[in-house]
């Protein structure tokens, strides 16, 4: 018994692999391993016998078993040892890098719009993309036959058939918050409305969904001078340089007097530089708010007026940050947003700050 425990120790202890321990295992003490068939023997024995042999049996197969875990848990760590040097990982390099969104331009200047027109008093105000007829074309003093109203221009919802209703729209202007501003707050009242609006249009400065802001005031005794002052100071905090404007006469159904506006500016090597020169760029549309738009809103025109002014979000930021193609503000190209975009710490700031 003493040569069969030195044989199975020294082999044990002379393994390389668990597939070679696994083998001496089953020599060993397998169903007919060595020692297995010493145990079958006791049955043969006298009694006498069996109390001696029994134990020296037992205690064989244990320190047999107790030989091969260990050697198989050493074969384990030696394993881990070398995969440990083969695949090390220096715990104290700095983390990979990972690259970080940006604010779209279109966002960026929305909230610059917001932040400088708030210096100035104007709240902001909100309503549905999804307009009625009423609301989009009726309230703002657009006659039935104006070529707005044509499905050309207009996204008209669908209908089912039989239902006589009028066809809600997309909003094409932002100009139904200002009605419903009105009929919410009454007056005076002071707000900008930003927001989506479509039209069935496009081209290299036109998209089927674009941004615009529009601007609301009403008191007793607004004039188009308060106009003109709130649009230069706007442009000047802006383009953060002084900015001058031109009025010229228009039209448009719910202003009266209308005037398109546009700022002074200098063409130069197919750029433009706002601020200077002797060149003038349209960029907005405004006017006083027509008496018929103030009584939709629920405002007397005999003791209310004001002025109202929209311009296109998109539009004054290819203009301040030389972006050439609108359409390209919808793409969702990567490499025209890490180009374009800002980083999402950037706060808007009023760079020209306003006079008082």
């Amino acid at each position: 018994m003493n040569d069969l425990r030195d044989k199975y120790i020294e082999l044990i202890a002379a393994a390389t692999g668990e597939a070679a321990l696994e083998e001496l295992r089953v020599q060993a003490v397998g169903k007919k391993g060595e020692i297995s068939l010493k145990m079958r023997e006791l049955g043969k024995m006298s009694p006498e016998e069996r109390q001696i042999m029994g134990p020296r049996l037992n205690a064989l197969k244990d320190e047999i078993n107790a030989a091969l875990a260990a050697k198989k848990a050493g074969l384990a760590d030696a394993a881990l040892n070398e995969r440990l040097k083969a695949e090390w990982l220096d715990v104290t390099l700095p983390g990979r890098g990972r690259r970080s969104g940006t604010i779209h331009p279109v966002s960026q200047v929305w909230e610059e719009c917001t932040a400088i027109f708030a210096d100035m008093g104007f709240a902001v105000a909100e309503g549905p993309q999804v307009e009625t007829d009423w609301y989009n074309f009726d309230a703002l003093n657009i006659p039935g036959h104006h070529p707005a109203r044509a499905e050309m221009d207009t996204f008209y919802m669908h209908r089912a058939e039989g239902d006589d209703r009028p066809p809600h729209v997309l909003r094409t202007h932002t100009s139904p918050v200002q009605i419903r501003s009105m009929e919410a707050g009454g007056a005076p009242t002071r707000i900008i409305c930003p927001g989506r609006v479509y039209r069935a249009d496009y081209d290299q400065t036109h998209t089927p969904m674009f941004h615009q802001v529009e601007g609301l005031a009403i008191d007793k005794d607004i004039s188009m001078a308060n106009l003109k002052w709130v649009l230069e100071e706007f442009f000047s905090a802006y383009f953060g340089t002084a900015v001058k404007t031109r009025f010229r006469a228009s039209h448009f159904p719910f202003t009266e007097p209308s005037a398109e506006v546009d700022i002074q500016c200098q063409w130069k090597d197919g750029s433009v530089k706002v601020g200077e020169g002797d060149d003038w760029l349209e960029v907005l549309g405004s006017g006083m708010v027509h008496p018929k738009v103030l009584r939709a809103g629920g405002i007397d025109p005999d003791e209310w007026q004001g002025f109202a002014f929209g311009m296109g979000i998109d539009r004054i930021a290819m203009l301040k940050y030389g972006i050439p193609d609108l359409r390209a503000f919808f793409d969702s190209d990567l490499r025209w947003l890490r180009n374009y975009g800002f980083a999402s710490l950037d706060v808007p700031t009023i760079r020209g700050g306003l006079s008082r």
